[in-house]
């Protein structure tokens, strides 16, 4: 099995977890929301922990499709318009994930954690 085959199979692979993870992530999400407001909790909280929860699977969704992403450009096919294509799709990707922290924590990435929020 040659490099280039390897390192595809491995992109292939790590996009397909990638999928993966953000359908997993949109079901569980929206059954932990249903089974919030069954168990009483109003619709407001209830909705904002489902954003919130959505939120976080598609941060981690996006981490692995960037890291697929990497391997299909810099293993297999590294041109330089593949390499442009790349930092364009890292770059979109990149500020996707930070808007989507802001939404989710409700602070920057390199924001300190209030101490109410830690342990």
């Amino acid at each position: 099995m040659s490099l280039d085959h390897m390192a595809t199979t491995a992109g292939h692979v790590i996009e397909f977890i990638g999928i993966a993870v953000l359908i997993a992530g949109a079901i569980l999400s929206t059954v932990a929301f249903a089974v919030r407001l069954l168990r009483g909790r109003s619709f407001d909280d209830s909705y904002h922990e489902l954003r919130a929860d959505l939120g976080r699977a598609i941060l981690l969704g996006l981490e692995f499709l960037v890291i697929a992403d990497i391997i299909g450009t810099v293993a297999v096919e590294p041109t330089l318009q593949n390499l442009g294509v790349l930092a364009f799709i890292v770059v979109i990707r990149t500020g996707l994930s930070f808007a989507l922290e802001l939404e989710v924590s409700g602070r920057w990435p390199w924001q300190e954690r209030s101490s109410s929020r830690r342990g």
